[in-house]
């Protein structure tokens, strides 16, 4: 898709419509033209971390929900965690599918002393859609690897009060509908609202294909408006907004699973990926397709959010 498009139609993730114009009542305008943000060089060095972190995923190949290349995966995801100062939590489930049941894991990873201090969750998905020849760089492994670096940043730093969330299961099966969708996210939403885990977040924040060269964030409608507010303000004051825009659209996704238990959340997702969106869900999702700016802004965007979000306590 093209950014002078106003709209087009979307099967997986539901993108419903996409607007290019300032949204009337959401305080945000049209960006005009500006030199692009350069961040600053230990976020470029994260950013290359992020690299590396997908291309390890990347190597696994097609990582499907069930498949022994995801449950790989999430063996090297919780190994590498297991190193760091932080408490891992493997949820271990079996979802029900159209193609049958098929074994699914979460991995949260906890930053924190344990306390009851209100804590912030970054989310994102690491599986892939089943296909042979889709090794899912940017939808799947930008996502999952995003979350890697900031495990490995909020070690160093003695990070507190930040949990982060690898959902597994947010592709369909099949095909995105009746359910067939977002099932890790969807479980430990539902298992958080029982247990009341859910009072304790003061917002949640998913990131899903956010390594795509052409940084094009959306403004994604489904979101807690009040959150999105204050990421996008954050993005622009640091000089991203180009890359944070008012380009409005509506994206399922697995923030809206912790929507639905009352928890203010946000998705951030560049559902703008190649020439009318044609690398998403195809075998020319690679490598190559990547940028680390993307991943150093995403990353420097996100831990001023935090920090910010702690220091207000």
């Amino acid at each position: 898709m093209t950014r002078n498009q106003n709209a087009f139609r979307a099967s997986g993730r539901q993108l419903l419509t996409l607007v290019f114009a300032a949204v009337a009542g959401t305080g945000i305008a049209l960006a005009q033209p500006r030199e692009r943000g350069a961040p600053p060089e230990e976020y470029v060095l994260a950013g290359q971390r992020a690299m590396e972190w997908t291309s390890r995923f990347v190597a696994l190949g097609n990582r499907p929900a069930g498949s022994a290349q995801l449950r790989r995966q999430a063996e090297m995801i919780v190994e590498n965690l297991d190193r760091l100062s932080c408490t891992v939590e493997v949820d271990r489930f079996v979802a029900a599918t159209p193609n049958g049941a098929k074994p699914m894991r979460n991995v949260v990873a906890r930053f924190g002393s344990g306390s009851d201090r209100p804590v912030v969750v970054i989310s994102g998905h690491y599986d892939t859609i089943a296909a042979p020849a889709f090794v899912g760089a940017n939808d799947g492994g930008s996502s999952a690897a995003l979350l890697m670096v900031l495990a490995e940043r909020f070690d160093r730093a003695g990070q507190e009060g930040v949990w982060l969330a690898f959902f597994d299961g947010e592709e369909a099966v099949v095909e995105w509908n009746d359910g067939d969708h977002t099932y890790g996210s969807r479980r430990l939403a539902r298992r958080w609202a029982a247990d009341g885990t859910v009072s304790r977040i003061s917002a949640l924040i998913n990131v899903d294909m956010i390594g795509d060269r052409d940084l094009d964030v959306l403004y994604e409608g489904n979101s807690d408006a009040a959150l999105r507010r204050e990421v996008w303000d954050i993005a622009s004051a640091l000089g991203y907004a180009a890359e944070f825009g008012a380009n409005l659209g509506y994206v399922q996704d697995d923030h809206v699973s912790f929507l639905e238990v009352g928890v203010p959340s946000l998705n951030l997702i560049d559902f703008n990926y190649g020439p009318r969106n044609s690398y998403w869900h195809t075998p020319r999702d690679s490598m190559d397709k990547l940028s680390e700016r993307s991943f150093a802004i995403v990353l420097h965007v996100l831990e001023v959010f935090i920090k910010r979000r702690n220091s207000a306590q």
